[in-house]
């Protein structure tokens, strides 16, 4: 008997927590951006809707202070950043050094505490996961942001400091996976040349910003899969199964950063894939029981219905939870009530937006180029192990 552990004893995995805020609710980067739309706030609407967010497991993020993002960003370019959202204006100087007052990056009223907030979430999200667990930031995966300037609507870099916070509180090797339609270059910049952080961006070839070439490949950690329009669920799952979970499995990682973009969908208008959301939760899935601390970012997503009902799933997915089938009442009222206006007309929604989370899979055969780039992939890696 003295052998025997009571299960009292036995430290309990903590339970998936949820980071998010309310500034993201009425905080848009003005009337004609991609990102006017709302996404976090439908989000924490609808898994409260289903009952699937209580108190216990949301935590209101933290807004960083400036320090706290020098690990990445210059103290000149928070700087800039702070007095642009004070003055809700800039100077050419600042514009062209700092890229901020774009049309990708402009000024608007929370154009430091909004982003601010996500990296508190990100660097907060590496202290709390110091002795392991699940947690889920969607207002996080701004990952195009460079260390002195705003870069394709993100001002600050949140993955970046995520991994940085992870490393620092205990995680020797970090894998980031990041399946956004676009490449994650910011990222890339920071650990182009780090052995201890494995880097995987999926993303549409021929899409902005154009860089993570299948040849780039930094000290040999970085593995870039530009995939071409169309790609469906088939194609990601041969992604999923015969690039990403391998690579990570054979990297051994202390810790999983998965950047979730919701772009890569059919309905989204800013690339040209065809995925269903089902793809992006069989990643989520699958990479959930490989490493002792998992973090789960947003990123692009730009079609209020697809983006809120796929991040929806993603927290169903990490806390386990069954889908319905048919959404109820309470959770359908809050994606009727969600408005997509562009420049030139409104946007309505298609029926299954406003009932199901779960889309139709698209599935199809695999695309030779997808068959291909893989394989170069898997060859490198086998050199790479």
């Amino acid at each position: 008997m003295a052998n025997l552990i009571l299960a009292s004893q036995i430290p309990a995995t903590p339970l998936p927590r949820f980071i998010g805020s309310e500034i993201y609710r009425h905080s848009s980067y003005g009337a004609w951006h991609p990102l006017r739309v709302p996404r976090v706030s439908t989000v924490m609407d609808v898994s409260r809707a289903l009952g699937w967010l209580p108190r216990a497991q949301f935590i209101t993020s933290p807004r960083a202070k400036p320090a706290a993002l020098t690990g990445y960003h210059t103290l000149r370019y928070i700087t800039a950043l702070q007095r642009a959202e004070a003055d809700q204006s800039v100077s050419e100087e600042t514009r062209l050094r700092h890229g901020l007052g774009t049309p990708s990056n402009p000024v608007f009223a929370e154009m430091y505490r909004r982003p601010a907030t996500a990296a508190g979430a990100s660097l907060l999200a590496g202290e709390l996961l110091a002795k392991g667990g699940i947690i889920y930031s969607p207002a996080g995966g701004t990952h195009h942001g460079m260390p002195d300037r705003a870069n394709g609507f993100c001002y600050l870099n949140d993955p970046v400091l995520a991994i940085q916070s992870l490393r620092r509180n205990g995680a020797g090797r970090v894998a980031y996976v990041d399946i956004d339609a676009h490449h994650a270059d910011g990222v890339e910049h920071a650990f182009a040349d780090d052995p201890d952080v494995l880097l995987i961006s999926v993303h549409e070839e021929n899409r902005w910003p154009r860089t993570g070439a299948l040849t780039d490949c930094g000290a040999g950690q970085v593995f870039n899969l530009p995939v071409p329009a169309g790609l469906h669920d088939d194609d990601m799952a041969l992604i999923r199964e015969e690039v990403i979970l391998p690579l990570v499995s054979d990297f051994r990682p202390d810790a999983i950063v998965l950047q979730c973009g919701a772009d890569a969908v059919a309905e989204d208008p800013q690339s040209r894939l065809t995925l269903s959301n089902n793809a992006h939760w069989a990643v989520v899935a699958a990479l959930k029981p490989i490493a002792p601390r998992y973090l789960v970012l947003g990123g692009g997503g730009y079609n209020p219905w697809s983006v809120g009902r796929l991040w929806t799933g993603v927290w169903a997915t990490l806390t386990d939870q069954a889908l319905p089938d048919r959404l109820p009442p309470d959770a359908q009222d809050i994606l009727r009530a969600l408005h997509w206006r562009g420049p030139m007309r409104t946007r309505l929604p298609e029926d299954h937006w406003i009932t199901t989370l779960r889309d139709a899979p698209r599935f199809g055969p695999i695309a030779d180029d997808v068959r291909h780039r893989a394989d170069a992939l898997k060859h490198r890696a086998r050199a790479w192990v």
